[in-house]
């Protein structure tokens, strides 16, 4: 055992014990290790993804006035753009949710506290990447109800 002088009354012996760092090679460090990774890699590859969304919807054509929903159910009818926006959603989400866990660690105190945060929060995460993969890949621009095609001029004539 050492110990350390006490910086106050400079005794050498003042009982206190000198603390050892003690490294252990558990799976959470190297957990966040790989969360740190991830969170460096996606935000480079969303940057990329977010800015080719905006310029092909924002610069290209007629620009924001082209923005409708036959705009968008032309976009997803290509499964180019179906896999670009589902990798951008589910990037987004992965990300923010890393994110988030990571402001839960810091904050929250209490066990049980970060436990039921991080409960609410994986459970909006599978929700909405679940929701928003569906409407991604079962969108249809032209939906027939009792019978009935629905009116939109971007459909074809029945």
């Amino acid at each position: 055992m050492t110990t350390i002088q006490n910086p106050r009354s400079g005794n050498i012996g003042s009982g206190k014990i000198a603390p050892k760092y003690n490294r252990t090679g558990g799976s959470k460090g190297n957990f966040e290790m790989l969360a740190w990774l991830f969170m460096r890699l996606s935000g480079v590859v969303l940057v990329v993804l977010i800015f080719g969304h905006l310029f092909v919807n924002l610069l290209v054509g007629e620009g924001i006035h082209a923005i409708d929903f036959g705009f968008v159910a032309g976009k997803w009818a290509d499964p180019f753009w179906q896999i670009w926006d589902l990798a951008m959603l589910w990037l987004a989400m992965l990300h923010g949710t890393n994110g988030v866990r990571t402001i839960i660690n810091d904050y929250a105190e209490k066990d049980s506290t970060r436990f039921w945060l991080k409960v609410v929060l994986y459970a909006a995460t599978t929700v909405i990447i679940i929701l928003g993969t569906l409407v991604i890949f079962t969108f249809n621009p032209c939906p027939v109800v009792d019978g009935v095609q629905l009116p939109g001029g971007f459909c074809p004539a029945p």
